[in-house]
């Protein structure tokens, strides 16, 4: 997909940091199959771009994302009732995979971090969609809900992988059995979001951060971290980390970068790191193999 030909999000890029903006304020940024397959490409865009080093993701007007778009009304979420080619698309099988699920493991597999702007009301996709960011920001605006239960329906976009393990399962199973909209107050002291700031402070919050880690560290030692530290989330043992770190620090221990790491930091300036994600990662990566659907 050309990113010129984008609807449901805005998109730009200035020194470095990526700004996604879902751009539906009319609707409150509801959640479309168009906008799933838009996120998905803008993605594979940040990826391939070398100039992106952090991708920032808010919401036009007041809204974050109200969640799904509820205009079909009660057969919204039963993908058999949808047209032959929207249900194709996304048929395996008998099964029907979902679309918030196929955008988050997008946003999991992104090689560059992703920082959350949360600017207003996010539930359902909303919020799901926000799990496999890396840190998420909210304004005091901000609010809150996995809705799921309270639509007849489950949570969806691969959430429960993501939520247990960024709030822990207590917090989980009660914001899910419950269904409750929460304030960003409650997201913070519960973990789910890094800070909350005034609705005018909370853009350039996100930016500063990104303009850190844009201004400061290796591309490729970033994209190499993000996957590690994700990845080893669920593993079982810490020997499967002490493999994956022991390759990655000899190799990146020979690059150019690490070079350039040390010098500066002795010579007291700022690093210009020459290695790149597109071009330079490690032999051994992607290290993991993909589990298929079934």
């Amino acid at each position: 997909m050309a990113l010129q030909a984008l609807e449901t999000l805005l998109y730009s890029v200035e020194d470095g940091i990526a700004t996604v903006t879902l751009n539906r304020p009319d609707k409150l940024n509801a959640f479309t199959t168009r906008m799933r397959d838009e996120m998905i490409a803008v993605f594979d865009e940040t990826d391939a771009d070398d100039a992106v080093r952090a991708v920032i993701i808010t919401g036009a007007g007041r809204g974050f994302c109200a969640g799904a778009d509820l205009s079909a009304g009660g057969k919204t979420f039963d993908y058999a009732s949808r047209s032959e080619s929207a249900r194709e698309e996304s048929r395996v099988g008998e099964v029907y995979r979902d679309g918030g699920g196929l955008t988050t493991l997008r946003i999991y597999r992104s090689l560059k971090p992703v920082i959350g702007a949360i600017n207003g009301p996010a539930v359902g996709i909303g919020v799901t969609m926000q799990l496999p960011m890396d840190i998420r920001l909210a304004s005091t605006e901000a609010r809150f809900g996995f809705v799921f239960a309270r639509r007849g329906i489950v949570p969806e976009a691969a959430s429960t992988w993501f939520l247990s393990r960024v709030v822990g399962m207590q917090t989980a199973l009660e914001w899910c059995f419950t269904g409750r909209v929460f304030n960003a107050q409650e997201a913070l002291e519960r973990g789910l979001v890094r800070s909350v700031h005034a609705p005018a402070d909370l853009m350039p919050a996100a930016r500063a951060l990104a303009r850190e880690i844009a201004d400061n560290t290796a591309p490729v030692s970033v994209a190499l971290t993000r996957q590690m530290l994700w990845r080893m989330a669920g593993q079982d043992h810490p020997m499967k980390a002490h493999r994956i770190d022991s390759r990655a620090v000899q190799a990146r221990g020979q690059s150019a970068d690490a070079r350039e790491g040390v010098s500066s930091f002795l010579e007291k300036r700022q690093p210009v790191y020459p290695n790149r994600v597109s071009t330079d990662m490690p032999a051994f990566f992607p290290w993991w193999d993909e589990p298929p659907f079934e």
